[in-house]
C-alpha cells in the first residue's frame, strides 16, 4: 500500500501529555529486551492512539519478501528455518522493505490463532500436513498490542510473555513441530477497574505505566484542538508535523545504533541493585530491566554514560509493579519507589511522585 493511499494515523509527536507512557514505549523500541510495557489507566486517555502512533512513526525494516515471519535478510536470530535453508543452499533472497508490523490481539483469540496451527486447506487439497503461522509470526520484529490485557485468559498471557522473553515460538500440533522467531515488543493496556493481572504475570512485563486523565483545562483544550484539526484534515495535519516526526525517527535509529556503546559504572550498578534489595523485589528482573531502560534512555539522549538521573527517570516504571506480593494489593503509585530511591541515592525526599518528576525535569 502506498504512503499516499495509506490511512493516516494520529502523529506520535502531536500527542499531548502522557510523557511517561511515550518515553517507556520509545525505550522499548530502542531496546526490545527491556521486556515490553503494561499501560494501565482511565478510559479515553490515548493508550491505543499512542501505540498505533508509535508503529506509524518507526522506520521501515528490511525483510525477505513472501516470508510469513518477516525474516531479516542478515540476522540469523530473526530468520525462519526456510530462509536459513535457502541461505545455506547459496540461493539469493528476494529482499524488500516494509512498515514495522503491528498486531492487535483480540480478546477472543484462541491459542491456535495466536501460535499457529495446521493448514486445513492444504491438508484437504494436497494431503500434506503444513503449518499455518499465527499472530506471533506476524508480529516478529514488530509490536504486539493487547488492549484490555487484564481480561485475557491467563494461559494466553503466559504464552505471550514466554515468546516475548525468549524471542521464539514453538508449536507442537498433530505431528508437526515448528519453531520460529517471535521477537516483538509486547504492549498491554487496560483499565484497573476491570481487574489486575496476577503479580507473577505483571512482574514479567519490563515496565508498568499509570496514565491519568489530564485535569489541566488548557491541556484538555489543546488535546481537543489537536484531535479536531487531525479529523478535519489528516493530510494537512501530518504535513505540519512531518519534520518533527522525521527528527524523532532519526533519534530512535541513532539511539539503537548507539546502545552498544553505552556503559554503566560499577558503583551505579551496585546502587541499582541496592534499590531493588531495599524494596524487597523478588528475583533479578527489576535489576536487569532498570539497567536496560537506563541505558536506552542514555542512548536516546545522545550520551554514552548512564547517570543517577537516568536511573531516577526509569526506576518507578521499572519497579512499581514488582512490589505487590498479594493479588489483592493495589499496584504501587510510585511513591514508595521514590522514597527508597532517595535514601539509596542520597537525594532530598520530594513530597510526592509529581514533585519528583518536576525536580528531574529541572
Amino acid at each position: 500500500m502506498s504512503q499516499q493511499s495509506k490511512r493516516k494515523v494520529f502523529p506520535f509527536t502531536a500527542i499531548v501529555g502522557q510523557e511517561e507512557m511515550k518515553l517507556a514505549l520509545l525505550l522499548n523500541v530502542i531496546d526490545p529486551r527491556i521486556g515490553g510495557v503494561m499501560i494501565m489507566g482511565d478510559r479515553g486517555t490515548g493508550k491505543s492512539t499512542t501505540v498505533r502512533a508509535l508503529a506509524d512513526l518507526l522506520p521501515e525494516i528490511e525483510v525477505v519478501l513472501g516470508d510469513p515471519y518477516n525474516s531479516s535478510p542478515t540476522d540469523s536470530d530473526l530468520q525462519s528455518t526456510e530462509i536459513r535453508q535457502i541461505i545455506e543452499r547459496g540461493e539469493s533472497l528476494n529482499i524488500g522493505k516494509c512498515q514495522v508490523p503491528m498486531v492487535d490481539l483480540p480478546l477472543g483469540a484462541t491459542e491456535d490463532r495466536l501460535c499457529g496451527t495446521i493448514d486445513i486447506e492444504k491438508a484437504l487439497s494436497e494431503g500434506v500436513r503444513a503449518f499455518e503461522p499465527g499472530l506471533l509470526a506476524k508480529a516478529n520484529r514488530g509490536l504486539l498490542y493487547v488492549d484490555e490485557v487484564n481480561l485475557l485468559d491467563d494461559h494466553l498471557v503466559d504464552v505471550l510473555l514466554d515468546s516475548a522473553a525468549s524471542g521464539w515460538n514453538t508449536v507442537e500440533r498433530e505431528g508437526i513441530s515448528v519453531r520460529h522467531p517471535a521477537r516483538f515488543v509486547l504492549i498491554g493496556s487496560g483499565n484497573p477497574e476491570e481487574g489486575e493481572l496476577r503479580p507473577q504475570l505483571l512482574d514479567r512485563f519490563g515496565m508498568s505505566i499509570e496514565v491519568r486523565t489530564v485535569r489541566d483545562p488548557e491541556l484538555r483544550v489543546q488535546v481537543v484542538d489537536q484531535r479536531t484539526a487531525f479529523d478535519n484534515d489528516p493530510e494537512g495535519f501530518h504535513a505540519k508535523l512531518q519534520d518533527s516526526q522525521n527528527l524523532l525517527e532519526s533519534r530512535i535509529v541513532e539511539a539503537q545504533n548507539r546502545l552498544s556503546q553505552v556503559t554503566i559504572d560499577e558503583e551505579l550498578r551496585i546502587r541499582i541493585s541496592a534499590l531493588c534489595g531495599e524494596l524487597d523485589v523478588d528475583g533479578l528482573r527489576g535489576d536487569i530491566v532498570i539497567n536496560r531502560a537506563a541505558r536506552a534512555l542514555t542512548a536516546f539522549e545522545g550520551r554514552t554514560e548512564v547517570s543517577d538521573d537516568d536511573v531516577a527517570r526509569v526506576a518507578v516504571s521499572c519497579l512499581r509493579h514488582r512490589l505487590r506480593k498479594d493479588p489483592l494489593e493495589q499496584v504501587d503509585s510510585g511513591d514508595r519507589v521514590i522514597k527508597v530511591f532517595c535514601e539509596v541515592f542520597d537525594r532530598p525526599k520530594p513530597k510526592d511522585l509529581k514533585s519528583f518528576e518536576l525536580i528531574l525535569a529541572d
